[in-house]
């Protein structure tokens, strides 16, 4: 009785070993089969299409453009890839396809002409045009009226980058016209007025006094002094002798 109990004994332990080996064979298997054709998806951002489409190639993978959405961006170049999905590190199905966005590369805009604005308009300029104002420097220029934009770099009509800035060169008031007031005391007026006239310079203000001993028509005062810088744009002051007055 007792072999016959260690005997049954003996075909369960069997029985119960041969049914753990076939469930643990189940378990590799349906995992080997689950894991089986599964892809890491590479990094692709960056990339050139040729080069993304080779890399998901040697994975098993396919590259799919969205052609609707493409981007300007100022960092990945025109024609790289700017986004992708699924992102780089995730798990798929070997055969499965990548989609991503090419990137437009740097926004380009182009420079307006801001010849003959004075600084503030021309920044209003740039910042409507999505510019940026860069440095400014002053220069002697025969052309443009004093504070106004005689040149600029980038030059008016080029393609750049949006938010580059742009120099300005602003005219300063010619060397060549800046004089030096002469003595006019003295001299005769209307010689002095025709002189002035002819040369472009402003005649204001005109005050006659009677001065003895001084014949009529003769400068006696005048505004700016002697010595003094003149431009053509300021205004000259005289005092001009009269005949003197008789008493009665």
């Amino acid at each position: 009785m007792w072999a016959r109990l260690l005997r049954l004994f003996g075909y369960v332990a069997y029985a119960g070993a041969v049914l753990l080996v076939f469930i643990a064979a189940g378990y590799i298997s349906f995992n080997s089969f689950v894991r089986s054709g599964v892809i890491t998806v590479p990094e692709l951002v960056g990339l050139t299409e040729p080069e993304a489409q080779a890399r998901l190639a040697d994975a098993g993978l396919t590259l799919r453009v969205d052609e609707d959405d493409r981007r300007f961006d100022e960092i990945v170049p025109v024609g790289n890839i700017l986004q992708q999905d699924p992102v780089s590190g995730s798990i798929v199905k070997q055969g499965s396809s990548v989609e991503v966005i090419v990137s437009l590369g740097q926004e380009l805009v182009e420079v307006p002409d801001l010849t003959g604005q004075a600084l503030q308009a021309a920044q209003v300029t740039l910042h409507a045009a999505g510019l940026g104002l860069g440095r400014t420097a002053g220069v002697f220029s025969p052309v443009g009226a004093p504070g106004t934009v005689v040149d600029q770099n980038p030059r008016p009509g080029e393609q750049v980058g949006r938010a580059q800035t742009v120099e300005l060169f602003l005219c300063l008031e010619g060397r060549a016209e800046t004089f030096v007031m002469p003595d006019l005391v003295y001299r005769d007026f209307d010689g002095v007025r025709s002189f002035f006239d002819r040369r472009g310079f402003r005649l204001g203000s005109i005050k006659f006094e009677s001065y003895e001993g001084i014949a009529p028509g003769v400068i006696l005062r005048q505004y700016p002094p002697p010595g003094h810088q003149l431009r053509r744009q300021d205004v000259i002051s005289l005092v001009v002798s009269t005949p003197d007055l008789i008493e009665g």
